[in-house]
């Protein structure tokens, strides 16, 4: 059941729909209040991330499972969604892949699994983010502002009026944030997205991972190199390229990754 009570005396700092009103991060549809979906079956911990992201200045709702928050994802088209992994009905894995048809918003996954595989396969479903349980609120908030920073980084030069960049058939619309391979659509999340608007305006220039990270995720926090990883992967895989045929994006051995393949010069 959703629970969206502006007036809630529930849960910590029930005030804080006063509050947070100079933390509140870009937002991208530059009219509305951005808006933030907490898909979360634990009340005390839907209730704190709902919290913690009003106060970051969002419009935040709770879905309490899996179909709840596939369905009101489609409904709001939130800016932002908070995934718990182990849901009532649903695999969080699997919500998080279903997601990905309906919304683009950034994805953070929330979860208590501590092994790394669990956390790479959540990115490659389409997750933009992860956090181990317990979570600190104010890194949730540093790492939200962080990725509602990062278009400026990934649009340089560009705005409203940028122009298309091309290479060859990939064709990557900044303004429309869309992005063609000859002609067909490429369905790509905000991470990828940026990482592909980042290599194609420095096409010669090799990116270690540790400069991506700060750059995409626009803040000092390093994170895990596999991250970035899982997105290139995943990247590639979507502009039908491979780790071993760099056509489109080449990994450079020891150092990182540079965007165009021995056929781009």
């Amino acid at each position: 059941m959703e629970r969206h009570d502006p007036g809630s005396a529930h849960g910590p700092g029930h005030a804080a729909d006063h509050h947070g009103a100079d933390q509140r991060p870009p937002d991208r549809r530059a009219s509305d209040q951005p808006k933030a979906l907490v898909i979360e079956d634990a009340a005390d911990v839907s209730l704190l991330l709902r919290e913690t992201l009003r106060r970051a200045g969002f419009d935040a709702s709770i879905a309490e499972t899996g179909s709840q928050g596939l369905k009101m994802a489609d409904d709001l088209q939130p800016d932002l969604i908070t995934l718990d992994l182990m849901l009532p009905d649903l695999d969080g894995m699997e919500v998080c892949r279903r997601l990905r048809t309906v919304t683009n918003a950034y994805i953070i996954m929330l979860t208590a699994r501590v092994e790394e595989a669990d956390r790479l396969m959540g990115l490659e479903m389409g997750a933009d983010d992860y956090m181990v349980k317990p979570f600190s609120p104010r890194e949730l908030r540093a790492r939200v502002g962080a990725m509602f920073r990062r278009p400026r980084l990934a649009d340089p030069g560009g705005g409203a009026d940028a122009p298309a960049l091309r290479l060859g058939e990939l064709v990557v619309d900044r303004a429309g944030h869309e992005v063609t391979l000859a002609g067909e659509p490429v369905a790509l999340t905000p991470i990828e997205f940026d990482l592909l608007v980042l290599f194609m305006t420095r096409p010669r220039r090799v990116w270690d991972r540790a400069t991506l990270m700060r750059l995409v995720w626009d803040t000092d926090w390093t994170g895990d190199d596999h991250v970035i990883d899982v997105h290139i992967t995943n990247l590639r895989r979507k502009l039908g390229d491979d780790a071993r045929d760099g056509h489109w994006i080449v990994t450079v051995r020891g150092v990182g990754y540079r965007f165009g393949g021995p056929n781009h010069g």
